[in-house]
């Protein structure tokens, strides 16, 4: 059974930051593309970044780069997406996702779903 597994989400003042983990089992990082997409109340779910299967590669939305920083382990199966500077409209619920390919574009092609996590950021 496949499951990822998000943790990490929370409070945090504008300017803070916080260290979301997607634990994967079931599959293998070398041939999943692995992503964190949120959504915000009302708003459609947006793709925030990515990590490739293969050479580690990322992709950032560009209303996170430079402040995210997503990166992978793959002995722990485990995919961590680093929030800097936090801003408000930062606020809502991440979700990791596994696609079995070596990139993640949307969540059209997303193969599996973990649970979401809550992060809320207060100005």
């Amino acid at each position: 059974e496949v499951q990822l597994q998000a943790s990490g989400g929370g409070l945090v003042q504008a300017g803070g930051s916080l260290r979301l983990s997607c634990a994967a089992s079931g599959i293998s990082l070398d041939d999943y593309a692995i992503g964190w997409f949120r959504q915000a109340p009302g708003k459609e779910r947006e793709l925030v970044s990515s990590i490739s299967s293969s050479d580690g590669s990322t992709y950032y939305a560009d209303s996170v780069k430079g402040r995210f920083t997503i990166s992978r382990d793959n002995a722990r199966k485990t995919v961590y997406l680093q929030m800097n500077s936090l801003k408000p409209e930062d606020t809502a619920v991440y979700y990791c996702a596994a696609d079995y390919s070596d990139a993640i574009y949307s969540a059209i092609s997303v193969d599996y779903w973990g649970k979401g996590t809550q992060v809320t950021v207060s100005s």
